[in-house]
């Protein structure tokens, strides 16, 4: 079955001989669960000169990992909401689904990795951080009806539990290799339970929204969030209650100590022993 794909095409701190900024696409495969081998995910990499940044010249750099990778991905995420328009040109072009997200875990930590070890080693380097273009984010909204969870609560799990995450029973969902996202054995990993009748079709409707991170806001009153795609935000609950409170800021620091790692999971009852969903997410800093 073919793959999901994140993709990251944007300047990057080189100049060329004419002193114009150097762009380079990054395209790399997600990994689909905790059992995933880091080093055989799918990579690749060109640079671009600025008189040529276009969803021409991006589509064609696309053609060739399809050709270097053997399949075209099933989609494309991305997560700098200034380049949809080239980012959902190229990729239409070649019948390929782009999907704004701010999943983008391996392609965000393999930018990160050239920034540190590649870029500065490179001709007309530039120690200055790319500005990007901030984009501000809608008000957070009340969720669908569909997504509103008969009950739900505060949980953890020891991260060696998830070493066996691929064995699991469920129906939807997806997750990432811990040692990946640098979180320890023994760190207890916080996660939400949504209690439902109505799993099932939940967890389907689910995921197709793009999950990127559940977190405890107390900026405008003491809510849950949840964030999903490039820039939306939903309301999980308004917290009122001081025992709930004192949970969701109790998962709020456990995520902290995990790196910004956590977990959502959907199940029929707490009786449930298999998952109708069950998502590993990291919250993170996306440049």
């Amino acid at each position: 079955m073919s793959s999901i794909w994140e993709l990251d095409f944007y300047s990057r701190p080189l100049v060329d001989e004419n002193q114009k900024k150097v762009w380079e696409v990054l395209v790399c495969e997600s990994p689909s669960d905790t059992s995933t081998d880091i080093a055989s995910l799918f990579r690749y990499a060109q640079y671009c000169p600025s008189t040529q940044v276009n969803s021409v010249w991006l589509r064609t750099a696309i053609e060739e990992a399809i050709s270097k990778a053997g399949e075209a991905p099933k989609r494309i995420r991305f997560f700098r909401r200034q380049m949809n328009n080239m980012i959902t040109k190229a990729c239409k072009d070649l019948g390929i689904p782009a999907q704004p997200s701010r999943r983008t875990l391996a392609v965000n930590q393999w930018l990160q990795q050239r920034m540190e070890e590649v870029y500065p080693n490179e001709p007309g380097y530039q120690a200055v951080t790319n500005a990007s273009v901030r984009v501000e984010n809608p008000a957070p909204q009340r969720l669908p009806d569909i997504l509103e969870g008969q009950q739900w609560a505060f949980v953890s799990l020891q991260a060696t539990e998830f070493a066996q995450m691929h064995e699991w029973d469920i129906d939807f969902g997806e997750a990432f290799p811990l040692e990946m996202v640098r979180v320890s054995p023994d760190t207890r990993i916080p996660g939400i339970v949504i209690f439902s009748p109505r799993a099932l079709p939940l967890a389907a409707w689910m995921s197709g929204i793009e999950l990127a991170w559940l977190k405890f806001d107390d900026l405008q009153g003491e809510r849950l969030l949840l964030e999903t795609g490039a820039s939306e935000s939903w309301i999980v609950s308004n917290i009122k209650n001081p025992k709930i409170l004192a949970e969701a800021k109790g998962f709020e620091q456990a995520k902290q100590k995990a790196n910004g790692v956590h977990f959502l999971s959907i199940q029929s009852d707490p009786q449930a022993e298999s998952f109708a969903g069950f998502w590993l997410l990291q919250e993170v800093n996306l440049p």
